[in-house]
């Protein structure tokens, strides 16, 4: 198990909470302060120091990804993982967030590794400025996570699983969902002043609520469903391909179309 929000985070404890309905065999390796919005980024210039916390859970003063490399090559004792869980986050991870998102890179590192490895987080409502709500990662986590497991799915491919703030109607749907795209750009800057007359700043989003096509992750979340979305780390654009093709030089499969 990693995470993105730290050691301490309460979505890491109801993480483990969901692994036990699995499994009592857990090992937790998680950043010793949040690393939010890390991406897949490696600790390559300095030291990675590890805390061990007790016999299955250490902290790392690295990345997510470094946690899932020491936890797998060195920490983890016994066999390779036979499953990576990343989360629960607190925020959600959707459309292009999941290129910048610490918990979805948790689970890209398993990936890589050859470990099934799922992604999970809490949205939160960040248009009425409230705290997270994790209601419903609690009461539907464990049954979602199941529910994956009883499929397989390409070596290449990683599950990102969001929980709305609140189920709305009378039951929980979980849908399959692809992956968004927000109409336009909700990146906030809040530029501040010190005390000794420096600038400062403040990286948010603003309350920007788009209008997200129906079978979007953005759409299932904000319809109130849990969302889950397969992803894989191949960024090529094969349209785009298709038509380069056509002036340069291509040795690659065969493209369609």
């Amino acid at each position: 198990m990693v995470n993105d929000d730290g050691i301490h985070a309460p979505g890491l404890k109801i993480l483990e909470t969901i692994a036990r309905t699995l499994s009592d065999d857990i090992w937790v390796v998680a950043p010793d302060i949040e690393r939010s919005g890390a991406s897949r980024a490696l600790t390559l210039t300095e030291p990675i120091r590890v805390r061990k916390i007790d016999e299955r859970h250490f902290s790392c003063s690295g990345t997510p990804t470094d946690c899932v490399i020491l936890g797998v090559l060195d920490l983890v004792k016994g066999a390779k993982p036979d499953l990576i869980l990343s989360g629960v986050n607190r925020g959600q991870n959707l459309a292009e967030d999941v290129t910048v998102s610490g918990t979805v890179a948790g689970a890209m590192q398993g990936m890589q590794m050859g470990i099934p490895s799922i992604a999970l987080s809490q949205s939160i409502n960040y248009h009425l400025g409230e705290d997270v709500k994790w209601d419903v990662s609690q009461q539907h986590g464990a049954n979602v996570v199941a529910r994956l497991l009883k499929h397989s799915w390409p070596e290449d491919v990683v599950m990102n699983v969001n929980f709305p703030d609140e189920i709305k109607g009378e039951g929980a749907i979980i849908e399959a969902s692809f992956q968004g795209a927000r109409e336009e750009d909700v990146n906030h800057l809040d530029r501040r002043e010190d005390l000794r007359g420096n600038d400062y700043y403040w990286l948010g989003y603003n309350a920007h609520q788009p209008k997200p096509p129906i079978g979007s992750d953005l759409r299932t979340i904000y319809d109130g469903k849990i969302s889950i979305t397969p992803l894989h780390i191949d960024l090529t654009s094969q349209s785009v391909l298709r038509e380069l093709a056509k002036e340069f030089a291509y040795s690659g499969a065969p493209l369609d179309g």
